[in-house]
């Protein structure tokens, strides 16, 4: 009896573990009704979590401040309580205080959002830069750090997805990058304006034809970090998905090595034809 009291009592601790563990290791894609901000596996996210639970208190102290107050209002104003309405015009302290509390509140919400914006818009002394370049519908992503190594990054339909592939969000050759290193993302569009929203690394550029855009981030830990094109495009504007994966120093300069040379081969030029063939084709043909 006492060892299944035991057990009851740790089910909810259970629970709650194995749920926390399951958001954790899928934090870096969106989940079905996810109703907060995707954890943050960046220095700029954590500061726009920081930034919205801010906003979030202070709106909702506000909400509550309003509907007590307006509660209270239609208690002892009522008809029945208060028979003979005021004929009170205006009350100069109400009015300048409603008038100056809320211009703190908005400077008090904008001195933070302020130093974001600025925080993330660039990064001094980046261990590396990538170019990001959104066409209509994909992604080019080049490495001027790497030798201009340069690919595309289509996603994968749905009749060719493996195991362990998302829907809509998993790609053919993903963005490759090393964790802990502070990494300078330079965007551009080839067509029309496009988005590159990674949420869980809090980026989000605008892509415009003509303009050069940049933003940074650095990845805390190892892992797949999915993203999407958030600005509509065109019709294959949900073809547009983004997927990170955050490597080693040691595996990222691996990769680099292997993407090369898989490169390299498929540009080499193909052997001349057999000497002999020409005379043979010559006296084939006579």
């Amino acid at each position: 009896m006492h060892l299944l009291r035991r057990r009851l009592i740790a089910l909810p601790t259970l629970l709650t573990s194995l749920l926390l563990f399951a958001h954790t290791a899928l934090a870096q894609a969106p989940q079905p009704w996810e109703m907060d901000l995707q954890p943050g596996f960046s220095p700029v996210k954590r500061q726009i979590i920081a930034l919205n639970w801010m906003v979030f208190v202070i709106i909702t102290l506000i909400t509550i401040f309003v509907a007590v107050l307006l509660a209270w209002v239609l208690y002892r104003y009522s008809a029945r309580r208060h028979p003979v309405p005021s004929r009170i015009s205006h009350n100069t302290p109400i009015e300048i205080a409603w008038t100056v509390i809320p211009i703190l509140i908005l400077v008090i919400i904008a001195i933070p959002s302020f130093r974001l914006l600025y925080y993330e818009d660039r990064v001094r002394d980046p261990d590396m830069t990538i170019k990001v370049t959104g066409h209509q519908w994909a992604w080019k992503y080049t490495y001027p750090d790497q030798g201009g190594l340069e690919f595309e990054s289509h996603y994968i339909p749905d009749n060719q997805l493996k195991p362990g592939q998302l829907r809509l969000l998993s790609v053919d050759n993903p963005l490759v990058v090393p964790y802990g290193k502070k990494i300078r993302i330079l965007e551009e569009s080839m067509d029309v304006i496009h988005s590159f929203f990674i949420p869980s690394l809090g980026v989000q550029r605008y892509a415009i034809p003509g303009r050069t855009i940049e933003t940074w981030t650095e990845v805390d830990k190892p892992g797949v970090y999915y993203g999407e094109c958030n600005q509509i495009c065109g019709t294959g504007h949900s073809t547009m998905p983004i997927e990170v994966h955050a490597v080693t120093e040691q595996e990222f300069e691996a990769w680099v090595k292997k993407t090369k040379a898989e490169q390299n081969a498929e540009n080499a030029p193909s052997p001349p034809a057999a000497t002999g063939a020409g005379p043979a084709l010559a006296e084939a043909r006579r």
